[in-house]
């Protein structure tokens, strides 16, 4: 499996986190969720992986969506960051900060393993 195989799979698995850390910020459509995504150094994200995500927090009551009018061009949906959605991402924050502590642990002891 090639490095970049490896990370594409992690983003699939952190991609509902992701996807709240960025709409915690603010109100996004999802060209712009992708757009800061990638920002991060995440990559590029497809909308056949973030829609249906986008679609299972709405059905969840994490978040909201809205349309509003394009600019010159077609609408566009904007979704938001419910407060029911702000506190699960606070809890996965504990989740995710608990894994990765677990995470740099192993792998760290690899890492100095293989030196």
């Amino acid at each position: 499996m090639a490095p970049a195989d490896a990370s594409a799979g992690w983003l699939r698995g952190a991609l509902p986190l992701c996807v709240a850390a960025a709409l915690a910020e603010g109100d996004r459509h999802g060209y712009a969720l992708v757009r800061r995504l990638a920002d991060q150094g995440l990559g590029t994200v497809r909308g056949g992986a973030l829609y249906p995500v986008l679609a299972r927090m709405e059905s969840d009551g994490a978040v909201e969506s809205r349309w509003e009018a394009g600019d010159g061009g077609p609408g566009r949906k904007v979704y938001r960051l419910t407060d029911t959605g702000r506190e699960r991402l606070r809890e996965e924050i504990a989740r995710w900060q608990e894994f990765s502590h677990a995470m740099d642990g192993l792998v760290g002891q690899a890492d100095r393993e293989l030196s």
